[in-house]
């Protein structure tokens, strides 16, 4: 973003010669500092300078304060347009029920449709760990039952004692 830049405005700018552009945007040239701050003192306006990588750093005539305005302005819609990612989760365990299983999945459409993510998890206990296909069959029936409002994001994998995948929201599911 432009507003945590450090902008150098007239007797700031440490160029010997800048690129002059005027407040209209047609270019005056290569001129000196010192002629530069000349020209936007008679028109009452600041110089700044606007690409201080450039060789000779670009300068440009205008209102100072009224380009810091702008720029917090275009700063405050970019912001406003930036969405979040919330990422829910479910845990479940190999021996659920079906209608607990039914409670859960439809916990997982309710986040699918407010647009969040949802990581689901099955805990694996004990012995349970040699039986991982069971856990990945209830993933596979979820992800069955959701399809329409969701898309697998992550494919089921184990990480430790627990099967972790990610369903993300359909196109369909946010309108």
């Amino acid at each position: 973003m432009l507003i945590n830049v450090k902008v150098r405005i007239n007797k700031q700018i440490r160029a010997e010669e800048v690129r002059l552009i005027a407040g209209d945007g047609e270019q005056i040239g290569i001129k000196k500092i010192g002629e530069a701050l000349k020209v936007a003192d008679e028109q009452d306006l600041d110089l700044v300078e606007v690409a201080p990588m450039a060789r000779p750093p670009v300068c440009r005539i205008m209102d100072y304060g009224k380009y810091k305005y702008e720029m917090e302005q275009k700063a405050k819609r970019a912001r406003k347009h930036q969405t979040s990612i919330v990422i829910k989760e479910i845990k479940i365990r190999p021996k659920i029920e079906d209608h607990d299983f039914e409670v859960k999945k439809k916990h997982v459409e309710r986040f699918l449709r407010g647009g969040a993510k949802v990581k689901v998890t099955i805990m694996f206990r004990g012995r349970e760990m040699t039986h991982t296909d069971i856990g990945r069959g209830l993933l596979d029936r979820l992800c069955e039952e959701v399809e329409e409002m969701g898309v697998v994001e992550s494919k089921p994998k184990l990480d430790g004692r627990n099967m972790i995948m990610v369903l993300a929201p359909s196109q369909t599911a946010k309108e």
